[in-house]
């Protein structure tokens, strides 16, 4: 559990960081035109900073309790 919970800091502190990420991808379209088939459109995902922050807590959740034996 602790690997899941570092994991999880590790990433939601990126995604609060950069809030997103950009990455190119190929165009499908029948249409392209020439000018446009030498251009790959970029393609975006925004990562709400909710979710950043849920997973940054997780995790620290998980790596304060994961170290935890019972019994």
């Amino acid at each position: 559990m602790r690997t899941v919970g570092i994991i999880l800091v590790i990433l939601g502190a990126l995604g609060l960081g950069y809030q997103g990420f950009t990455f190119a991808g190929k165009d499908t379209a029948a249409d392209a035109r020439p000018a446009q088939a030498a251009q790959d459109p970029e393609n975006s995902v925004r990562v709400p900073p909710v979710a950043g922050g849920i997973a940054v807590v997780s995790g620290l959740l998980l790596l304060a309790t994961g170290g935890r034996k019972d019994g």
